[in-house]
């Protein structure tokens, strides 16, 4: 059995499809409602992280765990894996972020990685790390301007990243869940090539069939952005990952999607066109 927490974000949702269509899956969430995995052989147990009985529930007779976290102030990693020793789980994957083996990433949200990554490393459980480069899902963001005035605005149009699919990293997630030799060792995963917002922004014009403008946002109008939806640590978090963007350090690309998968990694042209129906509904 194989646990699975984030089923309702881009890549657990992914991994979770994954799994249950091979055999059977546990998934904890805190609002089951929003799932949209649904199976003979989903179990489902509601709950979140703080919450003991029910994190104790989800784990028990679990050989492996998916997890992901995500609050900037909660120890979920910590409660995650001090349950996941008592009860005996044999490995543990965290998705994690490419930043944090970075030197030069020391922004709040890389900070608070590390450090989770670290209290993984401390639980003795057999852990796998696999840290993705920005998700091409992220560009979603966009769709409110795109419908309603064919306009994509973001800062540093300009700046490569080797965004990846989230699907292909859940398939790196399921490749490490259920095959050996992959504990102790951390994965970085990118897509195929590093493409620019200007670039998204004309391959999503292709995938749209309409034209699309580009507009860079200056640096007081992209925080003033972010700061109405994120508290200001975060918000300076992705400020501070923008600008390293800005200098390429976000362009490496790496083969691990076709060495895991046998396949090669999805580009950004695909990811368009797959979701080309987000940007267009209302």
């Amino acid at each position: 059995m194989i646990l699975v927490t984030g089923a309702t974000g881009a890549v657990g949702r992914e991994v979770a499809v994954l799994l249950a269509a091979a055999g059977p899956v546990r998934i904890l969430a805190r609002r089951p409602e929003r799932l949209t995995v649904r199976g003979e052989g989903v179990e489902v147990v509601e709950g979140g992280y703080g919450d003991g009985p029910a994190l104790d529930r989800a784990l028990r007779g679990v050989d492996a765990v998916f997890l992901v976290t995500n609050s900037p102030t909660e120890p979920d990693d910590e409660r995650v894996a001090r349950a996941a020793e008592a009860a005996g789980v044999r490995h543990l994957v965290k998705l994690s972020m490419m930043a944090v083996e970075e030197p030069g990433a020391d922004d709040f949200i890389t900070r608070r990685q590390r450090r989770n990554e670290e209290a993984i490393r401390e639980s003795g459980v057999p852990w796998t790390f696999v840290r993705p480069r920005t998700f091409m899902s992220n560009t979603l963001s966009w769709a409110p301007s795109i419908r309603s005035a064919g306009v994509v605005r973001a800062l540093y149009g300009d700046a490569p990243v080797a965004c990846v699919d989230p699907r292909d990293v859940a398939a790196v997630a399921v490749a490490v869940l259920t095959g050996t030799g992959h504990e102790g060792r951390a994965y970085a995963v990118s897509g195929p090539e590093a493409i620019t917002a200007r670039e998204q922004t004309a391959q999503l014009s292709r995938a749209l069939g309409r034209p699309l403008r580009f507009e860079e946002l200056g640096l007081d109008a992209a925080r003033t952005a972010l700061l109405a939806k994120y508290p200001r640590p975060v918000a300076e978090a992705f400020l501070e990952s923008a600008e390293r963007q800005r200098t390429g350090a976000k362009a490496a690309v790496v083969p691990t999607v076709q060495e895991l998968t046998g396949r090669q990694a999805r580009s950004y042209r695909t990811w368009s066109a797959d979701h080309a129906g987000a940007f267009t509904a209302a």
